[in-house]
């Protein structure tokens, strides 16, 4: 089983698909999103966002947004470092 993704962002949807794992800047230290994860909301800092999928990880690099988790659906709203 794997995680259903979507980052968002005020201009677009940047990312939205199925993903091992996310590693997110959260306000109190980064910390790692894995499959069947507690339900959360947490504000999000400056610094990037990972994902792995595939096998292959890509990075987006943010000045802050929040993050909500629940059954292994995380969803991402944030803003994007220019």
């Amino acid at each position: 089983m794997s995680l259903s993704l979507k980052i968002v962002s005020p201009e677009k949807i940047e990312f939205q698909g199925e993903v091992d794992s996310v590693k997110v800047p959260g306000a109190m230290g980064n910390f790692e999103i894995l499959t069947n994860h507690a339900p959360i909301i947490s504000l999000l800092e400056v610094g990037a966002v990972e994902y792995k999928a595939n096998g292959e990880t890509s990075k987006i690099d943010i000045n802050g947004g929040f993050v909500e988790v629940k059954r292994n659906e995380v969803s991402l709203c944030v803003e994007l470092k220019k």
